[in-house]
């Protein structure tokens, strides 16, 4: 297994791993290229996967805060989008794709890093370093879509 930066020619991989519809592959790819500067994709690859050789991504969202006194350098990462093929987990490919992303956020001098957890998947990211956080707060706009969208257990 290898896991490395993906981008613009992953596109269709990183589509099929987070089911966008093949009629919407353009626009999704346009999107990638679009946001290549925020939005850092990692995939894993194995040799001799049946459905192509990329089983698994994550991706950094690298953003800003407004800078404050004396630190006029406040980016700070969020993962999203961490998934691997049901018939490749429990192999060590979410670490692997969470090492590199947090490698990334070490290069990169991000201040910290976030994660938007299902249920599912929250031991799994301590397990990865990362901690329950007192002031984190969420506002979610009532009745909204994304309200309703966000209920599952996904991401």
């Amino acid at each position: 297994m290898i896991v490395r930066n993906g981008g613009a020619p992953d596109a269709a991989a990183l589509a099929e791993l987070r089911e966008i519809e093949p009629d919407q592959l353009a626009a999704y790819t346009a999107w990638v290229a679009a946001h290549a500067a925020t939005h850092l994709p990692f995939v894993a690859e194995v040799d001799g996967c049946v459905v192509g050789c990329v089983v698994g991504c994550a991706w950094l969202h690298v953003a800003e805060r407004v800078p404050a006194s004396g630190s006029l350098d406040r980016r700070y990462g969020d993962v999203q989008s961490v998934m691997v093929r049901p018939e490749h987990r429990n192999r060590g490919i979410g670490a692997a794709l969470m090492a590199a992303v947090l490698a990334e956020a070490r290069v990169r001098g991000l201040s910290h890093v976030t994660v938007h957890s299902g249920r599912r998947a929250v031991d799994f990211y301590v397990r990865n370093g990362f901690s329950h956080h007192r002031r984190l707060l969420l506002w979610e706009p009532t009745g909204s879509s994304a309200a309703v969208a966000d209920q599952g257990e996904g991401e």
